[in-house]
């Protein structure tokens, strides 16, 4: 006997129920036990941050990352799955402000640095029992008791390493650079972190006039002064236009920026050496501009003034012209102010025109604004100039904004000590009144935020920082991610290649307080430096010291009942108390610098980190046999981020790369070569699968103000997690967007998992009630072993509907194990969708009077076989994907039919337990058939012997034409319990009209038709007409399209469709032209004639025929009244063996009907007898059936 199922699943209390099997008998630990020796697929996992509440789309990070491990340990591979923890960085310091009322640097350290880490370390795992229990509840396999954490001591112990690492190759250093700058957190931010945050905003665009100096308006008339080309001032060069202008001509620069706010720190102009450039006059202004030639159109058009050339010349020939700057905040002091060059000669060190070659033409005016501290290529402009001077800091960086983003005391008085971005409409208002401004609009694009506080927006800023140099690895970085198996393919060389090609200088370094210490110490007297690979190391160091700090903070700690977790040793303040003697000057100490480091490269480091590599014991084996990643997933906004960081890193440290060589670690002391080599591309990561967003329900991102999505606890109370599951594999690829709707999550479930049920529930009613049962002794070899159960033989001994399934079952284990190979979910679950819908619509409809007569025979027998086995393999195959359903199926069919108590090992004794525990674990190599869980079962493999792709064809024409025939039926609005005369059917391929013939029963079965005919044409039956698609034609024939559809009128439709069907194509004449369409250009469309109703397919063309004589809608009336009388039993939820006696009330045609078809009424219903009158008690049903006034209802016998 099987445990009888409830005729009402719910799914969400069964989930719970197979949880707590899973945790009392450890199934994910046996499943790891079982595997332990067995080859390895190695699983990264993605370390999020506890301090917020997970969200649906880590559900499907989640679910994604639990499919592809089961799978592979199903396949017989040992996956390990470490959890981790992400718990650095700025999120955590701005949750933390928050909790704490604060915002700014000035505010944490007046808090104290000691208490602001005490609660950063709180806020990081605020909401972990969420996290875990959303990861519990959804299914997800992973160690959570030994997951990694990035503060740990053994983490920044091992990040340290690989900072030393690179330190010591030169690879990590010290510089002055323009970074994306935090000015509220007072920390630069990655480019990863930066990619983050980008949204579209409006912000001022202005043009403005750079009045060019009177005075030779050259830099020239210093001695021996030359221009960037290299030539003496004198030769001959071309004549500027203005130069033959009155004296009192007023002559600008048409300087264009985006960032008025910057325009106070101007240092220069830059043009494009090998652009022309125009002399305009405004007329209605009576000025002078220099434009770029290809940009005065547009700017006229703008300003709606008529510029009148004056002149041409090249921007070569521009260069050395001084200007006034808008502001004088520096020139009233520097403007004047020259230095030597190194090829001789003096020039001005600022306001001038200088080349650069990243001019454009796409917008502005050709002519740039330079403030090299708000810039990179501005920036790195200044250092090209700077370089030609004998003396490099001869030429200042102009800077009148503080690092908290105001401007200082070298601006004017009316924007010091205020918000930069506060200021363009004060400054622009001030240039408008001094006559500078000469245009002012408004321009949409994309700017950067902080992506920890939504309200900053970011500033480039030139700032003294640490920086990895990552852009000399910029080839490597391709090599490895050219080996890459990415979905979807085109990331490789789209968003992450392109990331790579434009490869910058990794920003490490922050000012910030909870983070991994930078790994730094600088002699006090020298300013050299060294770095430290762990505590150990920096206690080895001679004179090494906290001058007891961390036993005073702890003896604190204690006297206020609190403990000072020993992982704090290596972090802020604790770390920085730690100095010893300098190698470098005798006498001088050596103190850590002050910064933490992007937690980008915490995250990046966790393929070695998560093990404490190289430092803890054991740790150097266990990173090289788990070293690289076979498969990783997270989503697309990772690949600045987490995707960017795993690459790089592994590529700088055990790449193939020039100096990627030669790892050691510190003992006592002393350097110790690390016995591990350089690894082969790819890694870290073998295949990165990138998933889309999840987006709200009204296709926005998900909000927690606007409430737009549904909490995945709402989902997994009630629907359950194999329905969100189930939506996410099947609903689409996983790298597309997807909107979290409630609807398609239940539709998810009754369009699959309630299908599936109600085949399974099917089963276990009737195998109980005729007794079908499994030996225990043999358990489940599949089709074609064996003597295992009642009646059981060989597939090929079976009916051809039972070998059909059984093909179909193993052809879809075939392709699912595939698609799971390649890691491409969405078509396994298609497959597997598609196989559940033959199954319930075909195999078990068809199926279902073999299970329902009497007699039980072989035949039955046969049936009942056969739906066991695939129900068994189902539930295998569907492990991976629905792992709580395929365990509730399994647990049902397997251990109930192994003759225990379906709860055996669940509220079994002990004894019980440690015997299922060792057949399932133990034995389970040695093919011992049924272990004590789905997931601790091989995946299927498909038998080719039973795999029958002629039958697997023939069975798809049969369904092809009856799917074809209830289209035609449905077009007539004729519903299928209604009998018709016949069908006809007119195939594709009219070979197959022999062996179709064969199942003219079955076909008349499935559309209730008297008589199935077949036809060679369809002519007799329908007409044709040709459509043309023009949303086809249009982008193909241009103009030619609406001649090509009047031509269509002239050729003959049913010639058309013969064409079409043979070559695929059909020539026709257009104006004496001959042009090819296709079948996605044209359409046939047919047209029943009257009497008939049709429909087209690939299979051909079926016809029904609708006229209706009064004994076809007697018989349609008797399979209504039948149809209400099931919905009656079923409403009374009455056991699908229970007899019952039929009362009916009716006028005498209703009457006639019933005593015509009595027997057959008494056979699909169970009536024991039909009385003609109300029962004696009770009320009736009143419905109309065909219009006849009727009132049923029924008695249990």
């Amino acid at each position: 006997m099987f445990e009888p199922l409830p005729a009402q699943v719910n799914f969400s209390q069964a989930e719970l129920q197979v949880l707590e099997f899973w945790r009392k008998h450890d199934i994910f630990g046996k499943s790891l036990e079982l595997r332990r020796g067995a080859p390895r697929f190695v699983f990264y996992e993605g370390p999020p941050t506890a301090n917020g509440l997970p969200h649906p789309g880590h559900c499907l990070t989640r679910a994604i990352k639990d499919l592809f491990p089961r799978y592979q340990t199903m396949c017989g591979k040992l996956v390990e799955r470490k959890a981790g923890w992400d718990t650095h960085g700025l999120p955590v310091e701005v949750e933390v402000c928050k909790q704490l009322g604060i915002h700014t640097k000035e505010e944490i350290e007046a808090y104290g640095v000691a208490r602001f880490v005490q609660k950063c370390i709180e806020s990081v795992f605020r909401y972990v029992r969420e996290w875990e229990e959303m990861t519990r509840r959804l299914g997800f396999w992973v160690n959570l008791e030994e997951a990694y954490v990035t503060y740990h001591q053994s983490y920044v112990e091992s990040v340290w390493w690989s900072l030393k690492t690179l330190f010591d190759r030169g690879l990590l250093y010290q510089g002055h650079k323009v970074v994306w700058w935090w000015a509220q957190g007072g920390t630069a931010l990655s480019a990863g972190e930066v990619g983050e945050g980008y949204r579209t905003v409006d912000d001022p665009s202005v043009y403005v006039r750079f009045p060019l100096i009177a005075e030779g308006r050259r830099d020239q008339g210093i001695e021996g002064s030359r221009d960037r080309e290299g030539s003496p001032e004198g030769e001959t060069r071309t004549e500027l236009p203005h130069r033959r202008l009155p004296a009192d001509a007023k002559v600008s620069l048409l300087v264009w920026t985006t960032t008025p706010w910057t325009l106070i720190s101007n240092h220069f102009a830059a043009v494009g050496p090998d652009i022309d450039y125009l002399l305009v006059r405004d007329k209605t202004t009576g000025e002078y501009l220099y434009i770029a030639s290809a940009l005065v159109a547009a700017t006229a058009e703008k300003v709606k003034h008529e510029l009148e050339v004056v002149g041409v010349c090249r921007g070569a020939d521009l260069v050395g012209l001084r200007y006034e700057p808008p502001f004088d905040s520096y020139s009233k002091t520097l403007r004047d102010k020259t230095a030597r060059l190194k090829e001789g000669g003096e020039a001005h060190i600022a306001w001038r025109v200088v080349p650069a070659d990243f001019v454009a033409l796409d917008t502005g005016t050709g002519l740039v604004h330079q403030a090299p501290a708000y810039g990179e290529v501005d920036f790195n402009l200044l250092q090209e100039e700077r370089r030609r001077f004998v003396d490099f800091d001869a030429v200042p960086l102009l800077n009148a904004v503080a690092p908290d983003g105001t401007f200082t005391s070298d601006a004017p008085d009316a924007y010091r000590g205020r918000w930069v971005k506060d200021c363009d409409k004060g400054i622009i208002q001030e240039l408008r009144e001094r006559g500078i401004l000469y245009h002012q609009e408004t321009i949409r694009h994309e700017y950067p935020f902080c992506p920890r506080a939504e309200d900053d927006p970011l500033i480039q800023y030139a700032r003294k920082s640490w920086f990895v140099r990552t852009s000399e690895f910029r080839d490597e970085f391709l090599k490895n991610n050219e080996k890459i198996n990415w979905l979807p393919e085109h990331i490789r060389e789209g968003r992450f290649g392109d990331f790579l090609r434009n490869n910058v200088d990794w920003a490490l370094s922050r000012e910030r307080y909870w983070g991994t210490p930078l790994p730094i110490w600088v002699c006090e007297k020298t300013g050299k430096m060294e770095a430290i690979g762990s505590l150990a190391e920096l206690k080895a160091k001679p004179g090494a010291t906290d001058d007891g700090y961390w036993e005073a903070r702890a003896a604190e700690a204690k006297g206020r009942g609190e403990t000072l977790l020993d992982h704090l040793r290596v972090h802020k303040p604790y770390i920085d108390a730690w100095t010893y003697d300098s190698p470098f000057a005798a006498g001088a100490r050596m103190r850590r610098v002050p910064e933490v480091i992007d937690c980008w490269w915490d995250a990046g480091s966790m393929p070695f980190a998560q093990w404490g590599f190289p430092h803890a014991p054991g740790s150097i084996q266990t990173f090289v046999e788990r070293f690289p990643a076979d498969f990783i997933s997270e989503a697309i906004d990772q690949t600045r981020g987490w995707f960017y960081g795993l690459l790089a890193i592994s590529t700088l440290i055990f790449g193939q790369g020039e100096g990627s060589r030669g790892l050691e670690r510190h003992t006592n002391g002393q350097p110790e070569q690390l016995p591990v080599a350089t690894a082969e591309y790819p890694h870290p990561y073998r295949t990165c699968i990138v998933l889309g967003h999840v987006m709200g329900e009204d296709g926005l991102k998900m909000s927690k103000r606007t409430k737009n999505y549904k909490e995945p606890s709402y989902i997994f109370d009630h629907y359950g997690a194999d329905a969100m599951r189930w939506y996410f594999y099947s609903g689409q690829a996983p790298w597309t967007s997807i909107r979290f709707q409630e609807a398609n999550i239940r539709d998810a479930q009754r369009e699959f998992l309630l299908r599936l049920y109600n085949v399974f529930s099917f089963f276990n009613i009737y195998a109980n009630i005729d007794g079908f049962t499994v030996n225990r002794d043999q358990g489940i070899k599949g089709s074609s072993q064996g003597q295992t159960a009642t009646g059981q033989r060989p597939a090929a001994q079976r009916s051809e509907l039972d070998r059909w399934i059984i093909s179909e079952l193993h052809r879809t284990i075939k392709f699912v194990r595939e698609k799971l190979d390649a890691f491409e979910n969405y078509p396994a679950a298609g497959r597997l969708k598609d196989f559940v819908d033959a199954l319930s619509n075909w195999y078990v409809r068809r199926s279902r009077p073999r299970f329902w007569k009497g007699e039980k025979d072989q035949d039955k027998w046969d049936a009942y076989n056969t739906l066991y086995e695939v129900l068994v393999a189902l539930a295998k195959l569907l492990a991976p994907f629905t792992p709580f359903f395929a365990e509730m199926m399994y647990q049902n069919l397997v251990g109930s039919a192994a003759g225990t108590n379906r709860d055996q090992g669940i509220e079994g004794s002990r004894d019980q337990e440690a015997c299922a525990a060792k057949s399932s674990s133990d034995s389970s190599r040695l093919g011992v058939p049924n272990p004590l869980s789905v997931h601790l079962c091989d995946y299927p493999t498909a038998d080719p012997a039973l795999i029958d792709e002629k039958l697997a064809t023939e069975m798809d024409l049969v369904r092809d034409v009856v799917s074809l025939g209830r289209a035609a039926r449905a077009e007539a609005k004729l519903k299928v319990r209604q009998p018709l005369e016949s069908v006809e059917i007119v195939l594709a391929r009219p070979e197959h009209t022999e062996w179709l013939a064969a199942h003219n029963d079955l076909i008349s079965d499935e559309l209730n038709i008297k008589r199935v005919g077949f036809a060679a044409e369809a002519d007799h039956y329908v007409s044709y007409q040709l459509k043309a698609d023009f949303k086809a034609l249009g982008p193909k024939f241009g103009k030619l399209a609406p001649r090509i559809a009047a031509a269509l009128g002239t050729v003959d439709p049913l010639e058309a469709r013969r064409s079409l069907s043979v070559t695929g194509t059909l020539v026709i004449d257009v104006d004496g032209q001959p042009v090819s369409l296709t079948s996605q250009e044209v359409q046939v469309r047919l047209q029943a004639k009257p009497g008939w109703s049709a429909a087209q397919g690939r299979a051909g063309v079926v016809v029904v025929k609708t006229d209706l004589t009064p004994e076809l809608k007697q018989e349609g009336l008797m399979r209504e009244l039948i149809h209400a009388v099931q919905a009656l039993r079923k409403d009374k939820d009455l056991p699908y063996e229970a007899r019952i006696t039929l009362y009916v009330e009716g006028p005498a045609e209703l009457r006639e009907i019933v005593q015509r078809f009595e027997s057959t009424i008494s056979h699909e219903c169970l009536t024991t007898a039909i009385v003609f009158g109300p029962p004696a008690e009770g009320q009736m049903q009143a419905l109309k059936l065909d219009g006849l006034e009727t009132r049923l209802t029924i008695a249990t016998a």
